[in-house]
């Protein structure tokens, strides 16, 4: 099973010293806080906020999944060069319909180089 790198796990003085390293591998949910059940709503996962990730052919994100709890809900696939070859902060927006009960969701992101992460969870409300 493949090592999974998550925010709460790495010290506070270590997050300052890697910052970029981080940013720009960590996925982060995007969404409303409270949504009504059986209504589609949208759920942005996006890779970063202040560093771009690059777009190499042997190093970009090739994978974004979005999770409910243990359920994997949607995921994209990306290959080398779809960003022109140049660093970006890689999103995706995701449309799904909102259950009957209240979910947490979470994103798992792949980077070819630097492998697989994990966002902090995003509690949505379904009323």
């Amino acid at each position: 099973m493949p090592r999974v790198f998550k925010a709460l796990e790495i010290e506070k003085e270590e997050k300052e010293i890697k910052r970029d390293y981080l940013d720009r591998h960590m996925p982060h949910v995007i969404c409303q806080d409270k949504v009504r059940r059986g209504e589609k709503f949208a759920v942005k996962v996006k890779m970063g906020d202040d560093y771009p990730h690059p777009d190499d052919h042997d190093h970009y994100i090739t994978l974004i999944q979005l999770w409910n709890r243990e359920t994997l809900l949607a995921e994209a696939r990306y290959t080398a060069g779809v960003y022109g070859n140049l660093p970006s902060n890689v999103e995706v927006e995701f449309y799904i319909v909102a259950p009957d009960v209240s979910m947490n969701l979470s994103a798992m992101a792949v980077c070819t180089k630097h492998g697989l992460w994990q966002s902090e969870d995003k509690a949505v409300q379904v009323m």
